[in-house]
């Protein structure tokens, strides 16, 4: 074991020597590619797991913005249709406006006449539809958030396991170089997993907070279309 340890520190200090050497004569070492194929296989499900991730995000991000935009005068608008009895202005109102708020009051619309519960349980439908498409790709997120990390310690798991079947291979002959591609395996395998799932991770809670603010909207605007179906009749 002394030995090796001794050979560890002559080479890290042979590297360090090397490091100095090549920034002096402008040397920049090893490029991302380069690294990256130092993972071997195993970067591949975790390079598929960060494209998919990056799509979803931006995809969803969208998405999920244009959906909690309203207009600040579109409740206005339908409590005047509603007042002066123009249910069916108020439906195309809520017809030329793509957005879930416009939908669920759409519904809510096309059941006047019929029971408040029933009404209201039908915008509620509605809500629950559009909210499941909003999240549409999030579990999926989620999922990538949890895989990438653990595919990266397998390839740390893997990598390790390489090292030492070189090192027993090696017999009495130990050699840095003779380890250093299980080592580059295992580190590099971990921080790529770690980095996708970290990102991941983020991405996904922000989705998370922005459809809440999208259904905290559904919700409030369910309330103040139930409130003027209940005000009494003048």
């Amino acid at each position: 074991m002394e030995p090796l340890i001794m050979m560890l520190q002559t080479r890290v200090q042979d590297t360090v020597s090397a490091g100095t050497q090549g920034s002096a004569s402008g040397d920049t070492g090893l490029s991302f590619w380069e690294l990256a194929l130092e993972g071997g296989w195993i970067m591949i499900p975790i390079l598929i797991l960060s494209i998919l991730a990056i799509y979803i995000f931006v995809e969803r991000y969208f998405a999920i913005t244009r959906a909690s935009r309203t207009d600040t005068n579109f409740m206005n608008k339908i409590k005047d249709y509603i007042h002066d009895d123009k249910v069916d202005s108020a439906l195309t109102l809520c017809q030329t406006i793509d957005n879930p708020v416009a939908r669920m009051i759409e519904k809510g619309i096309q059941r006047i006449g019929r029971p408040l519960n029933d009404i209201n349980t039908a915008i509620e439908n509605v809500g629950k539809l559009e909210i499941s498409k909003l999240e549409k790709g999030l579990p999926t997120l989620a999922t990538a958030a949890g895989a990438a990390p653990m595919i990266g310690f397998l390839g740390t798991v893997m990598g390790m396991i390489r090292a030492f079947y070189d090192m027993a291979n090696a017999g009495g002959t130990i050699d840095i170089n003779t380890l250093s591609s299980g080592i580059y395996t295992a580190m590099v395998t971990t921080v790529a997993g770690l980095m996708v799932g970290i990102i991941s991770y983020l991405a996904y809670n922000v989705l998370v907070t922005k459809v809440e603010k999208v259904v905290y909207q559904l919700e409030a605007n369910t309330t103040e279309f139930m409130d003027l179906l209940n005000e009494p009749v003048e």
